[in-house]
């Protein structure tokens, strides 16, 4: 018999039958080893490929978060605030929800490539939100225009650019979600993610972007009154505290 760590152990290895996933076959192990009621005594572990996908699905979530952090920084730099990148990543739901859509009716699961298709998502989508912010933005301090005015105008004229670099970044997904051959059920969920993320994201970000935008735009003007009447109210008291001393 053999052993591992000084205990013995027993491998027991299975193939996967043709059109099962290896998610769908990890879980229905560990629902039979839960069934079967084994005792704290015996330890049961996955191991090879079935480990590694274990490992890549508990790092999914902690590379996700550091993507959204590193974007936002970026974009915080870029646009020296705080609000306006949180009006960019919201148009990410949207391409999730997308990805996530397209997958389920083409009942293809969530994968690793899947997951990666999603990440890249995270950066094609969001160029939608930079092209008519940036342009906003730009009407705002320069042609001194109110902030309704900028997004307005931002939508009408960078349509033609948001419709352009998405049919192109959509199109060059195509081939991978209707491709067949060797090796397609590998990029096929790439694929999917992508052109759903996309399609999903392009209809309703034309809409959601500029009443965020509004909206966050308006809770910054409501920080930068706050803190003004405070730094004045600071002051005030303090004038009134050097003429008392004075009189004193």
């Amino acid at each position: 018999m053999s052993h591992q760590s000084q205990f013995p152990a027993v491998t027991l290895s299975f193939n996967l039958a043709p059109g099962v996933a290896l998610s769908d076959a990890v879980k229905a192990v560990g629902d039979v080893r839960k069934q079967m009621g084994l005792p704290a005594s015996i330890h049961a572990n996955f191991a090879g490929t079935a480990q590694a996908f274990q490992a890549s699905l508990s790092n999914e979530p902690l590379l996700i978060a550091a993507a959204l952090v590193s974007v936002y920084i970026v974009l915080g730099i870029l646009y020296e605030s705080y609000i306006h990148p949180l009006t960019i990543l919201s148009t990410l739901p949207s391409a999730g929800i997308g990805a996530i859509l397209a997958l389920m009716l083409c009942r293809t699961n969530l994968s690793l490539i899947a997951v990666i298709g999603i990440i890249l998502l995270i950066g094609i989508v969001k160029k939608n939100a930079i092209m008519m912010i940036d342009f906003a933005l730009d009407a705002e301090r320069t042609q001194r225009k109110s902030s309704q005015d900028a997004i307005y105008q931002a939508c009408l004229l960078r349509f033609r650019p948001i419709m352009m670099t998405t049919m192109a970044a959509l199109l060059g997904g195509l081939p991978l979600a209707v491709g067949a051959g060797t090796g397609s059920e590998l990029r096929q969920p790439l694929g999917l993610a992508i052109v759903g993320g996309l399609i999903v994201s392009q209809v309703l970000t034309l809409y959601t972007t500029p009443v965020v935008y509004l909206y966050l735009d308006r809770l910054r003007l409501w920080f930068a009154r706050v803190s003004t009447g405070r730094s004045e109210r600071q002051q005030r008291s303090g004038t009134t505290l050097g003429a008392l001393e004075d009189k004193a």
